[in-house]
């Protein structure tokens, strides 16, 4: 015989193996695990197995192991590591980041199989949380579109109900994940769950019963209380008996009977179709019932521990993400003060380019004007010559004039010409004349504007002085920007199942309690973090409305399921809530709910 045997246990995120003794209990096997993953808060969970017969359960941590209905043969022995009860108040009740993150993952995987009923618009806002907390945060250049293509995000009913393409999806999940920069993991699996607590099937177990009519209901089991279905409606519940109304529970057969504590009402009697369930509702309901007293009793030495050494590491957290909160932010002022600064150095170096080439344009011009003074100089010298030797040739012709008549004709039309080319010479040289004054006094203009061009380039690059250049000297051109104009910036860095079996006839002397003290104040934290919490239900309840409204013309109307016409009615129609309904059924003795039930 074996003295020992192999088990396979499956939790959300891992799969574990153990050899056990072969006279190991069930809670032995249960410590064993919750060791092995490092959780504290034991109460919330169970191993969850499915017996010989193909029907759920719960493994019983008082008994063996190899005792219980495990199939024939079956080896290693298959179990399931999952939350068994859930809490009231996700923020409040869940203290570790192991614990909150097992149940992120099986509440999110609930919603995509569709065990818990989402309708879409919030589908798509969790998805976002889902993917912040799984990716971090959203870099387009990181991510780029198409990076969701492979994750499963929406439930399979939603994603048939409209006509959208997985690019259209993406583009709504990834509008709404962008919004999440600077959220953890931890901060963005607390988000999805406190959404997902407010969803009306959310940790509720369902079983199929009948009343003494024979009327076909559900029975679900959830934190709070026992409610009551129609057969045809998970999510409106008809009749709600809280925990703190029942004094005792037992069944016989297939006959389950519930006492109220209101001793003048009538028993709450119902009947289940198989006689293997009674076990498990009788365990959902004894541990659900523990959970609700423990809730409204003084905490106990250790889960005080836990809260503080939870409080203090989200303390050291949010410690740690402010300085890198500051650290970014510094970072990114770095960042737009070197973008600035670059974008300056590149503005005075255009400036000086420009300055350089109007300068070089000027030294041109003024060597073209002197080039042209000097021709023009040459030109008048050279007409001032030959109108000297017109002059000189009239002389002489006029001494010839005395030889002969024709002679004497001739030389005076010589002369006659002569003169009038002398004239013509005269006016000539003093248009040169004119033109050498004119280049002369442009060729003085050209320097002025070649020195203003000198000055300017030298308060571009910082100069401190400035001289008239004289005729004939040159300067290289600017190529780059003196060494003492870099421009230096220095910054200083910125600053459940854990074996639980209370006999609920105790909840009679129990007295306990339900409502404590009033807290007189509340600090000036609180009250900011509660307006702050306001303002963002009103956002999320606002974005919500706006992307059901730019959805709803996308719907087909002919793959709505009856849960989501229920929901359309309830919240849309009748603007009912989980919350609001469960106070209105749970108002009213226990005795007229009692006789309500019967009644169905």
């Amino acid at each position: 015989m074996p003295k020992s045997f192999d088990v396979r246990v499956t939790t959300m995120d891992a799969e574990l193996e153990f050899s056990m003794p072969w006279k190991s209990s069930g809670q032995e096997l249960f410590d064993m695990v919750t060791k092995t993953i490092g959780i504290r808060e034991i109460w919330f969970f169970g191993l969850y197995f499915t017996d010989s017969k193909g029907f759920a359960a719960w493994l019983k941590l008082n008994k063996k192991v190899l005792e219980q209905d495990f199939p024939a043969r079956q080896n290693p022995l298959q179990l399931v590591f999952k939350s068994k009860f859930f809490p009231e108040d996700v923020e409040e009740e869940l203290i570790t980041d192991i614990t909150m993150h097992l149940f992120f993952l099986q509440v999110k995987q609930a919603i995509l199989v569709m065990d818990i009923y989402c309708p879409p618009e919030a589908s798509v806002l969790l998805a976002s949380y889902a993917v912040q907390a799984k990716y971090g945060d959203y870099d387009p250049t990181v991510y780029p579109p198409g990076f969701l293509r492979s994750e499963i995000l929406l439930p399979p009913r939603v994603l048939d109900q409209y006509q959208m393409t997985p690019e259209m999806w993406e583009e709504r999940i990834t509008s709404w994940y962008s919004e999440h920069v600077g959220m953890l993991r931890d901060e963005a699996e607390m988000e999805y769950l406190k959404i997902a607590q407010d969803l009306e099937m959310y940790g509720v177990n369902y079983f199929p019963i009948k009343n003494k009519k024979g009327t076909d209901l559900w029975l679900g089991i959830d934190a709070l209380g026992l409610n009551v279905y129609n057969a045809n409606d998970k999510l409106t519940p008809r009749i709600s008996f809280p925990w703190s109304e029942i004094r005792n529970i037992a069944f016989k057969d297939k006959k389950f009977t519930i006492k109220p504590t209101d001793k003048k009402s009538l028993d709450f009697v119902f009947y289940t179709q198989k006689l293997r369930t009674n076990k498990m509702i009788l365990q959902l309901n004894i541990g659900n019932h523990d959970l609700f007293m423990r809730r409204r009793t003084e905490d106990t030495m250790e889960i005080q521990q836990m809260k503080a050494q939870a409080k203090e590491e989200r303390t050291r957290k949010q410690t740690e993400r402010n300085r890198l909160a500051r650290e970014r932010a510094a970072r990114e002022e770095a960042e737009r003060e070197k973008e600035e600064l670059q974008a300056r150095l590149r503005h005075f170096e255009e400036e000086a380019k420009k300055a350089n080439e109007r300068l070089i344009q000027s030294e041109e011009k003024s060597e073209l004007l002197q080039v042209k003074a000097k021709q023009a100089e040459e030109d008048a010298l050279t007409i001032s010559r030959k109108a000297r030797e017109a002059e000189e040739e009239i002389q002489r012709v006029k001494a010839m004039a005395a030889k002969t008549e024709e002679e004497k004709k001739d030389l005076e039309a010589k002369a006659h010409n002569a003169h009038e080319l002398a004239q013509q010479l005269l006016t000539t040289s003093n248009e040169r004349q004119q033109e050498a004054e004119r280049l002369k006094n442009e060729l003085l203009s050209a320097r002025h504007a070649e020195l203003e061009a000198k000055e300017q380039l030298l308060a571009v690059t910082g100069g401190r002085s400035t001289r008239a250049r004289l005729p004939g000297e040159y300067q290289q051109p600017i190529r780059q920007l003196p060494a003492d104009h870099a421009l230096v910036t220095q910054r200083q860095p910125a600053a459940g199942a854990g074996g639980s079996t209370s006999d609920l006839q105790e909840a009679e002397e129990m007295g306990v309690d339900l409502i404590g003290d009033e807290v007189d104040e509340l600090s000036k934290a609180i009250e900011q973090e509660r307006l702050e919490y306001i303002q963002k239900s009103k956002k999320l309840q606002q974005q919500l409305t706006e992307l059901k409204t730019e959805m709803t013309v996308l719907k087909v109307s002919d793959k709505q399921t009856d849960e989501d016409r229920v929901h359309e009615e309830n919240y849309v129609q009748k603007g009912e809530t989980k919350y609001s309904t469960l106070s209105k059924i749970t108002s009213g003795t226990t005795k007229t709910r009692v006789e309500y039930f019967e009644q169905l």
